[in-house]
């Protein structure tokens, strides 16, 4: 009778097991629809500046979740992410006008090239870590720009133009040009935040914590720490390509558009979302977007001085950083998860 109950009870928790398996990831679906329909519809009632800026916010937070992936899960540190938005945003601009195809897939080639890119770089540098690995990123993003104006086809300074056409016409004449940008930047983002989440979640995800966390004990247990760091490299290049093909569809693809204060940026925008937590990655964009207007409104007041002008915004990005590291080393949305953790201790310590 026991052994019979038993068998029960294993069938019916395997019977159980795959519904409550699916359940976060239903919840995942539901909650990126939801914010994508409340995005665009949003975006249908702000003036054209206000929608610029949502499409840089979505591209920012695209940005910042591929260094998320990398430095938070798999504990590798790159200071030259802007370098494969360049990739992506190039690749995406070259194919339009030589090919000419939908715009979905000169997004996939951008993720592509950008990840291949990110694969022979962490396959290169898979034996280095820390500073080491942070200076070769480093120096792939300060070479880049230079290697551009060295080929006629990449447009040197002046740059590439990478036209995603006019919105369909079913959408009305008041669907302006940044409307539509806006849209598929918006979707774009959501699109692959949600694969991110789903990755992070998956054996993949917990495995790039291992690794990060102990890569002796991660070896031990059969875990190829090396290959997984590779595998990270690469899926976080494909994702700022991605990003850098978005931010070309808006700017001009040319080295100017994508310098090393873009990937500073990134990298504080990454530290101010929490890099253990995709949640604060619209937080982080929309700070990255709102530093040229504070440090506007402060240069007009102190005079419009050309210098303050010029470096103000990098003087205030590093304020934050240093603030960000002191008061929330992990983020506003891992402090806030932290906080309700221990709230809800708390709460079950007072019941017993």
């Amino acid at each position: 009778m026991l052994k019979r109950k038993s068998k029960h009870g294993g069938e019916h928790a395997k019977a159980t097991k795959p519904a409550n398996h699916r359940n976060p990831i239903r919840r995942r679906i539901f909650f990126f629809i939801a914010l994508g329909w409340f995005l665009l519809l949003l975006g249908d009632r702000v003036d054209e500046l206000r929608v610029y800026q949502g499409a840089l916010i979505a591209i920012y937070a695209l940005a910042i979740g591929s260094l998320i992936l990398l430095t938070g899960y798999s504990g590798q540190i790159s200071l030259g992410h802007g370098a494969f938005m360049a990739i992506g945003a190039y690749a995406a601009a070259l194919t339009q006008i030589n090919f000419a195809p939908p715009l979905i897939v000169t997004f996939i080639v951008a993720v592509l090239v950008a990840a291949l890119s990110g694969a022979l770089l962490g396959g290169g540098a898979s034996r280095l870590s820390g500073p080491y690995l942070a200076g070769t990123t480093l120096a792939l993003a300060l070479g880049l720009p230079t290697l551009a104006n060295q080929f006629a086809f990449l447009g040197g300074e002046t740059g590439l133009s990478f036209d995603v056409g006019f919105p369909p016409e079913r959408f009305g004449l008041d669907f302006t040009l940044y409307k539509w940008f806006f849209w598929i930047a918006g979707l774009a983002t959501l699109i692959m935040l949600w694969v991110i989440q789903n990755i992070l979640k998956s054996r993949y995800g917990r495995a790039w914590k291992a690794g990060r966390s102990n890569p002796a004990a991660a070896s031990l247990v059969g875990l190829n720490v090396g290959r997984r760091k590779v595998l990270a490299f690469t899926v976080s290049a494909g994702v700022a390509g991605l990003a850098g093909a978005l931010l070309g569809m808006i700017a001009i693809v040319s080295p100017s558009a994508f310098p090393l204060s873009l990937s500073f940026a990134i990298l504080t925008g990454a530290v101010l979302a929490g890099l253990t937590s995709l949640a604060g990655t619209i937080i982080g964009g929309l700070v990255l977007v709102i530093i040229p207007d504070i440090a506007e409104t402060i240069s007009y007041n102190l005079g419009d001085s050309e210098a303050v002008v010029a470096n103000l915004p990098g003087l205030i990005t590093s304020v934050l950083l240093i603030l960000a590291v002191i008061l929330t080393p992990n983020g506003p949305a891992e402090q806030w998860h932290h906080h309700k953790e221990a709230k809800k201790k708390k709460e079950l310590a007072k019941g017993h």
